[in-house]
């Protein structure tokens, strides 16, 4: 595994050497050292390397691209607009990453990749303004933390990189695809997207303790896992994805075998917008896959768990889930009916509508009836925005909860693939003793508003 150091000024080097599983191979390239430039001009294109400044506003409206050996930093308090409409390709512009991207927001100085404030609204939902984050094969790192990252999806040119998107195609909010590097993504946003929220086709993660908004219009994943993808996604809270929550794939060239950690993640109202039979719900196993699936909480979601015939059933192992719905059409899938997965014996599940409220702070799970849409297929407009966006809802767990103290903390450990400690590695958490990612006795996921309701002017 490559493990990247980052020198973001003369003064101050920072090292990672992050914990690796102990039974993968450790190999650490040569030190590079990138030397910080402030990026001065407000208006952006083409390559660009350097510092975008805290406190300042940077706008482009064609692509602009970090070159291979080149790294961008924003600090604390950064905002990069992006200026399209999503018709073509030329007017989406993309952010693309040859290079090593750093957004390094803070609770109280939060950074955001988005549109202008005005376009910031539930109408806008899967417009796709701009392209998205896409990197190379060879890129360096990917670091995302305390970030709101926006409607993007704008459809991609005519000679795309197809392993990633055909001509016309959405493009995802962001894809990674270098096998060798690390991504890592705590305590973001990723609301508004026309099709994936973030796709990693290959490469070392550590994901915690973000949110996911109405991802995908019509179809598209919040979170997509292809071959290669090693490590933990924990702690995060997908509400009114298109199709899965989470769809953890080996599919696609490469020699390592997809392997996922997915635990203590709390799931809402997923996978309706999705019209092809036994797609689409929460979260989703599949083409050789292997992991472990513990302590998520599935809520009011359209298929439960779905580990298919083809997923490598002898290496996973799934236990202590919540499954809550208010449809009896929901209970029958909470493990999905053209899988593989069988109820195990430390889930909490509804036996019928409304039984085990899993009493969450601020949001009712019955706000929508789910008996009452009829068809179990919703265009976007028919879901209420209630339920795909996390407005000011607090989702932590009342006491009386049946997920308190319902979790596995001791079946396994967190992987720790990436890079751990420090402004620039991981802050990967185990599992927790509670079930969904707002446990009572630990920390945990951190939102308690949706992304547009944090403004960045």
């Amino acid at each position: 595994m490559k493990l990247f150091n980052y020198h973001i000024s003369m003064a101050v080097a920072v090292v990672l050497l992050g914990a690796c599983h102990k039974e993968e191979t450790v190999h650490v390239s040569a030190r590079k050292e990138y030397i910080s430039q402030p990026i001065t001009s407000d208006t952006l294109t083409g390559a660009i390397k350097g510092t975008l400044l805290g406190g300042k506003t940077y706008y482009f409206s064609r692509d602009i691209i970090i070159n291979e050996g080149d790294t961008v930093l924003m600090q604390e308090g950064a905002r990069l607009i992006a200026i399209g409409d999503g018709k073509t390709a030329e007017t989406s512009p993309q952010v693309t990453c040859n290079g090593t991207f750093i957004s390094l927001g803070t609770a109280g100085h939060n950074n955001f990749i988005t549109v202008p404030e005005e376009l910031r609204t539930t109408a806008n939902i899967g417009k796709g303004f701009w392209g998205g984050i896409q990197c190379g094969a060879t890129s360096g790192d990917v670091i995302l933390k305390w970030t709101h990252i926006e409607f993007a999806g704008g459809p991609a040119g005519a000679a795309p990189d197809l392993s990633v998107f055909k001509p016309k195609d959405p493009r995802n909010c962001l894809s990674y695809t270098n096998i060798n590097g690390n991504f890592i993504m705590e305590d973001c946003w990723v609301y508004g997207t026309k099709d994936d929220g973030m796709r990693i086709l290959h490469g070392h993660v550590s994901v915690m303790r973000n949110t996911f908004e109405a991802c995908g219009l019509s179809g598209g994943e919040a979170f997509n896992l292809k071959n290669g993808c090693l490590g933990d996604v924990a702690y995060n809270l997908v509400i009114g994805a298109a199709t899965n929550g989470f769809k953890v794939s080996n599919s696609g060239d490469g020699p390592v075998q997809t392997k996922i950690y997915l635990y203590n993640n709390t799931i809402l109202n997923c996978g309706f917008r999705q019209q092809k039979t036994g797609r689409g719900g929460s979260i989703n196993y599949e083409k050789n896959a292997q992991g472990k699936i513990y302590n998520n909480m599935i809520i009011n979601c359209k298929y439960g768990l779905r580990l298919t015939p083809d997923a490598d059933m002898i290496n996973t192992a799934y236990n202590h889930q919540f499954f809550y719905a208010n449809d009896p059409r929901l209970i029958s899938e909470f493990y999905a009916s053209d899988g593989k997965g069988v109820a195990q014996g430390a889930d909490v599940r509804s036996a019928t509508p409304k039984a085990n409220n899993p009493l969450f702070a601020t949001y009712d799970v019955n706000q929508f009836d789910y008996m009452t849409a009829g068809t179990l297929t919703l265009d976007i407009s028919q879901m209420p925005i209630g339920i795909i966006n996390a407005q000011a809802y607090d989702l932590s767990l009342l006491p009386g909860s049946p997920a308190l103290l319902k979790g596995d903390a001791d079946a396994f450990k967190a992987q720790r693939t990436v890079p751990q400690g420090g402004a620039y590695g991981a802050s990967t958490l185990n599992p927790n003793t509670d079930m969904g990612a707002y446990p009572t006795n630990g920390p945990g996921n951190l939102h308690k508003v949706s992304s547009i309701s944090v403004k960045w002017n």
